[in-house]
């Protein structure tokens, strides 16, 4: 009990943990001990009583994708003529007027790995976007699809490669760049699940060029499929360690979002029987463990989208401070035979975090209050 006292003093002053303090925590600490020391660090960088959220909207480029993650039932091929789509510009714009008339300012811009979207065709959408638009943030893509994009526009596949693909898209109105496609950074989980997509080094790689150029990011985990905790602590220590390199005045990772895998009617419960679904006692876990292990990652999200606000609400009395999108347009999960809700208006969004006992703040993507 002395030894986890001692630990537990080490991670709320936010000293690094090694892999096997950290694996201590997740092992062998109470839940509620957990959690309280997770508070504990988060008022520490954190102090006030403010939870900070978001008005965005979550807008997919297309579904075409050659990635095959067996956890995505959004994704098809390109010649399934009847499901595939690629969003169009008056879609866009309408999707952008109905944001903005919601008190939205950005649009979280996914889509698949597309065989055929190279990218000029990207630099076209984005600078017709920011155009009609010049006002609306674009946090946009992920480091897959740029490692993607780079490839098939004929770029090198390396360090120099990303950074064209970046400062092109830069020049064109990329604003900032999210921690999709993360799932689990280890290349044999990765190749299991998501056999198209680019491995963890190749992830990384593309977030500390983004970081060398001053890029606003973000970092996430899916958690609850065929990994191990030790994998996730394996994970969290590589999100920490790139952060480390980052210059002092960059960004780097602003946030990081955990969230259980859904699972219901994937190929991934077909072949493993594996339905995941939301484990609140994991959730809040891993929330607290995130907290405590990312001790250089300011803002730590309660993922409500796959746990349910009560779970969110939760979180933020064990590490989280922030709660994410109101998510006026949310398709992936919702693909899923997953039966949560997906989406809540601001009022409810407010609502929640007052009644978990905290003072809502309206946010941009670079965590600065509106």
């Amino acid at each position: 009990m002395e030894n986890h006292t001692a630990l537990l003093t080490k991670a709320i002053a936010g000293d690094p943990l090694t892999f096997h303090e950290a694996l201590t925590l997740w092992n062998d600490i109470p839940l509620a001990e957990l959690m309280a020391a997770a508070d504990a660090r988060r008022r520490q960088l954190h102090p006030g009583n403010i939870v900070t959220w978001q008005i965005d909207r979550n807008v997919n480029i297309t579904n075409v994708c050659i990635s095959c993650c067996k956890f995505c039932n959004f994704h098809c091929r390109l010649a399934d003529r009847d499901r595939a789509y690629i969003t169009t510009l008056d879609e866009y714009r309408q999707k952008i007027r109905e944001t903005i008339s919601l008190g939205g300012d950005q649009l979280l811009l996914q889509g698949g790995l597309h065989p055929k979207l190279d990218l000029s065709w990207y630099e076209t959408l984005f600078s017709t976007l920011k155009s009609e638009f010049p006002n609306i943030k674009l946090h946009a893509l992920g480091p897959p699809e740029i490692a993607h994009i780079t490839r098939i526009s004929g770029l090198s596949n390396d360090a120099e490669g990303y950074r064209t693909t970046l400062e092109r898209l830069c020049r064109a109105g990329l604003d900032s760049l999210p921690g999709a496609g993360a799932e689990i950074l280890d290349n044999e989980i990765r190749h299991e699940i998501s056999p198209g997509k680019c491995s963890a080094d190749t992830w990384l790689e593309v977030m500390r060029v983004a970081h060398r150029m001053g890029l606003c990011t973000s970092a996430t985990m899916m958690y609850g499929h065929i990994e191990k905790p030790e994998h996730r602590i394996l994970h969290l220590l590589k999100i920490r360690d790139l952060q480390s390199l980052k210059l002092d005045d960059a960004p780097g990772f602003l946030a990081f979002i955990a969230w259980p895998y859904q699972g219901r009617g994937t190929q991934l419960e077909r072949e493993r029987g594996l339905s995941g679904g939301a484990n609140t006692a994991e959730f809040l876990r891993m929330i607290a463990l995130s907290r405590l292990v990312l001790n250089n990652i300011p803002n730590i999200q309660a993922s409500w989208l796959t746990t349910g606000l009560p779970a969110g609400q939760m979180a933020l009395h064990g590490g989280a401070n922030d709660m994410g999108s109101i998510m006026i347009e949310e398709n992936v999960v919702s693909s899923t035979d997953f039966s949560g809700r997906t989406t809540i208006d601001a009022a409810r969004m407010q609502e929640a975090i007052r009644a978990a006992g905290f003072t809502p703040a309206l946010r941009n993507q670079r965590y600065e209050l509106l």
